[in-house]
Formats: C-alpha cells, structure tokens, sequence
C-alpha cells in the first residue's frame, strides 16, 4: 500500500488529493489565490508564483491535517496546471513578472504573425496544431511579453510553463540544464515535436521577430512525459509543505489532459473537462492531424498514446457572467431549469464570449445569442448557454471524428458536472450519445495515478486507474429531445460557421430566427410566439 499526493492548480484554486493505492482518494483540500485582471483590458489575467506556491502549502497541510496522514507517510507528489500559462525567468529560475494566465489573450497579434510566417515558409509544426497557432500558446506569450517589457528582456534566462516552474520550485532546480520539461506542454503549445527536432527552427522564430533570436537555445533542459521524474522533494519544500524530503516529482501535465486520465480515459473515449473553459480530451495509437483542432502530440495525455486536445474558450464563465449580469449566481438561476424542455427559450447561443479556441481558432469573436423577445429571462439565457455549449462541443467531436478520432464514449468530467444534472442531460441530448459522468470529482486523481507510478506502487497507468478511478454513471439521452436538438443543431452550425469564418459562403441565415421560435411554439404551446 502507497498514498501519494495529487494536486491540481486551476485557475481560482489548488486542490490537493490523497490517494490511497488500494482505496482511491482518502481526502480533498483547496487553498484560492487571486486572479488579477484589468477592466480596461479584457485580456488580461495575471497570476502571482508566489501567491500559488503559498495556496498550495496551505492546502497540502490542510489535507494531511483532515485526514490525519503522516506527512512522512507520502510517498510522491505529482501536479498539473493550467495552460498555456507562462512565465519568464531570470538567474535561479526567479520569476521576472506574472504568468500570463491561459486565459490572458493580450497575444492575439502575436498569434496571428506566428501563424502567418509559419505557413508563409511552410513550417510543418502548423498543421499539427489545427492550422492556426493560438494566442493562448507560449511563443505568443512570450513575444508579447519581451515586446511589452524592454527593460527586463536582458534579464531573461528562459520562459516556463505553469507546471514545469513548480516543478522546478519544490525539488530546488535552479538552473535552466537542470530543467525537465512536459513534452504535454511543450508540445501542444509550443510547437515541440522530435519530428522536425524538438522546437519551432531558429530562422522561423526570427523570421516572425527578431526578439526571437536565441530564444529557442533557452527554452531549454530535457523534454520528457509524465512517466519519467522532474525531480524530488526539495528540503526547503519538503518544511513547507509538510511532507518528506527527496520524494519524487513525476513531470508534470495539464489539468484537463490528467483529468482524463483520472476519469478513466482510454482509447475511443472523449472526455469533456467542463469547468471555467471546456478542454476536450482524446487519446490514440494512430491519429491524422485535425484542421482546427489545437493540439496532436505523442505523449502528452498518456505516455504511450498520442494526445488530442481541443475545446471551448470558456463555459462556466460563462454561466458566472449571465448571472452576475443578472445579480444573481448560478445556483439560484439553475433553479427550475430542470423543468425546460429542449429549444424551449427559442434561442440560440453561441459560446464565443471569451473569443472560439476550437474549430475557429478566433479570439475576435464575440458571444452571440439570437432570438431574444421583450419576454425573455436571464434563466433562459442560461439554459440557452447550456444547450450553445453542448452544440459547440458536438461541432468540436464531428471534426475530431471525421479526422479519424474513434469517439465510443463520452464522459462528462470537470467541476461543473458534478453540480448539474441538466447539463449532462442536454449534453447526451444534443450528442445523442449516452453521457458517462464520474461518481465524484476526478479534479487531481489524475495528478494521484502519475504520482503512484513514480512511487513505484503499479507499473502502468491502466493497472493504477482500475485500482482508484472513481465508476461512471450514464446519462442516457431521451429520443423526442434529441430530435429536436437535431432540427436546432442544423442552425447553430450554419451560423456558426457564418459568423465565425471571415469571408464565409453565403447561408440562407433569414430562416434561423422563424424556425426558433416554431421550434419554441411547439415544445411550449406558443410561449415564445
């Protein structure tokens, strides 16, 4: 018997899990820090190393506390963080400013060059991520940070991902030799790949900017997946957190990619880790490149898979946003919408307020909501979000799909999930697809089987997610609502092609409004006529 330490950094909080190799998750604890935005820039979102570094010592001595493990019992600690969120470096590896948080889109620009020059030169690395490079990825972070910052860019040592900074924090690595890299981050947002040797080549990155030059030579350490160790547990850490000195440190991932893998994610399984954004996650022996889709990388889910990633630039934002709005919280508007019945509102939404991260690859498109009445309530906007992000996602799998993703099952993971049923229900509705939903939040288990595979305690994560992988529910869809998701469906994908591609083909767009509301009259008796 083992117990390890999973932890999970979000956007809000970090959430710490024990996990029992024999029993699964014996206790939870969650330490928040703040989120630093500027509302004269949407944009914007900053996080503070030290502020996380403090969430996570608290959590972890809260959770050992809680449970009442010796903090000399634990025999690993793995994490994931968000991403892309970058932060750049000076000597020791100390942070020269914030990260620019995955959700920092300040780097639009930025983005757009990289994937201008990229396929102006024919640099391969754009096709694996979907064709077009995003302004939530690293090198467009950091050129807008080196561009925006002229007096700190000789200071600059190297930029790190979220995961591979604290990584590098608790087991004391200082110098840029010493680093060990997620070939997960790495690859699905700095255009990592051994195939054309690693990072995107030197002329490229000039090409797209001069203040590139050198930079590929101090992105540097050794690249590797989550089967393999970063390091292991500093002293100075070890006091700090509660726990033994010199336990190992598996090299880390992305929240959503081990969310997967602690929903029970095999091959022919999608699994939406729904939470303040959507990551879509799918793994496969053999996969071609998917137009759109933002990331192909061997390794990055699981070590022996190749790792597909796509999803919504936010969800329970959202959610939050239309309640806030409305003064209200999620809780008291979700409230009776147990009672809607599918296409109800006669609206139609689209899930582009914080810009489309999948198929569109567009952080200039705006949230979009069609048939509003002098009637209409903030309630039904939220159940019309609900359904727009069910419809995004069926976009987002069709695409995977018709690619060569096999898609079996769908599992429903993430926060928000857990919390509601109507959800899941519109989800296998619209999908029309049953829904497996985890019984219990799989947050940070999957941070738990990588951890229990570096304390030697089950030799592949197959034999580790049979041992402590939570069971899955079905949510079963109902045939009367799938079809007439079927019918709004139809709409929803031509408008949201028309309204999302530039220079798009002309749709008949007249008939969209008309249909709501017949699609309304019917499933209501007129309330929306």
């Amino acid at each position: 018997m083992a117990i390890v330490a999973g932890v999970d950094f979000g956007t809000l909080s970090v959430r710490v899990t024990l996990v029992d190799s024999v029993k699964g998750p014996i206790g939870t604890a969650s330490a928040s820090y703040p989120l630093h935005r500027r509302r004269e820039d949407p944009n914007y979102a900053t996080q503070s190393h030290a502020d996380q570094m403090a969430a996570l010592a608290a959590a972890t001595r809260d959770v050992l506390k809680t449970t009442g493990v010796r903090g000399d019992a634990v025999e690993a600690i793995a994490l994931d963080t968000t991403g892309s969120s970058v932060i750049p470096v000076g000597e020791g590896l100390e942070p020269l400013d914030e990260y620019y948080l995955w959700c920092d889109h300040r780097a639009f620009a930025e983005a757009e060059e990289i994937t201008r020059k990229a396929h102006e030169l024919g640099f391969e690395g754009i096709e694996w991520c979907g064709g077009v490079y995003s302004h939530e990825w690293g090198f467009a972070k950091l050129l807008h940070w080196l561009r925006h910052n002229p007096e700190k860019r000789a200071k600059l040592v190297t930029a790190l991902e979220h995961c591979d900074m604290v990584a590098a924090t608790l087991s004391g690595v200082t110098t840029v030799k010493g680093l060990k890299r997620s070939v997960c981050a790495m690859g699905h947002k700095w255009m990592w790949n051994p195939k054309w040797g690693g990072l995107p080549p030197e002329d490229f990155l000039v090409a797209v900017d001069p203040l590139l030059k050198d930079v590929r030579a101090k992105i540097g350490g050794e690249y590797l997946t989550s089967d393999s160790v970063a390091g292991h547990l500093s002293a100075r850490w070890a006091a700090e957190l509660g726990l033994r000195a010199g336990i190992p440190i598996p090299v880390g991932a992305f929240d959503a990619h081990w969310d997967a893998i602690g929903s029970n994610c095999r091959e022919g399984d999608a699994v939406n880790v729904v939470g303040t954004s959507t990551c879509i996650i799918a793994m496969a022996h053999e996969t071609e490149l998917v137009p759109g889709v933002c990331g192909v990388v061997p390794g990055s889910v699981h070590p022996a898979y190749t790792g597909i990633e796509a999803g919504l630039s936010a969800t329970g934002d959202i959610f939050d946003a239309i309640a806030k709005r409305a003064h209200a919280t999620v809780a008291a508007l979700s409230d009776g919408l147990d009672a809607y019945k599918a296409g109800q509102t006669g609206l139609l939404r689209l899930s582009w307020d914080n810009g489309d991260r999948t198929v569109l690859v567009n952080p200039e498109l705006g949230g979009v909501t069609l048939g509003w009445n002098l009637v209409h309530t903030a309630q039904d906007e939220l159940f019309a979000a609900i359904e727009g992000t069910a419809f995004h996602t069926r976009i987002i799998l069709e695409r995977m799909a018709e690619h060569g993703v096999r898609i079996d099952r769908v599992i429903n993971a993430g926060g928000i999930p857990q919390k509601s049923e109507v959800l899941n229900r519109v989800y296998a509705n619209v999908l029309n697809k049953p829904v497996l939903v985890p019984a219990g939040i799989p947050t940070s288990l999957g941070s738990g089987i990588f951890a229990l595979l570096a304390a030697g305690a089950y030799k592949t994560v197959e034999e580790a997610q049979a041992a402590v992988c939570l069971p899955l529910r079905t949510v079963e869809p109902d045939a009367q609502s799938a079809a007439v998701y079927e019918r709004l469906y139809r709409h929803y994908r031509d408008v949201y092609f028309a309204l999302g591609t530039r220079d798009a083909a002309p749709v008949a767009l007249g008939r969209v409004l008309p249909e709501l509301r017949k699609i309304a009259s019917e499933q209501v008796g007129g309330l929306a006529s």
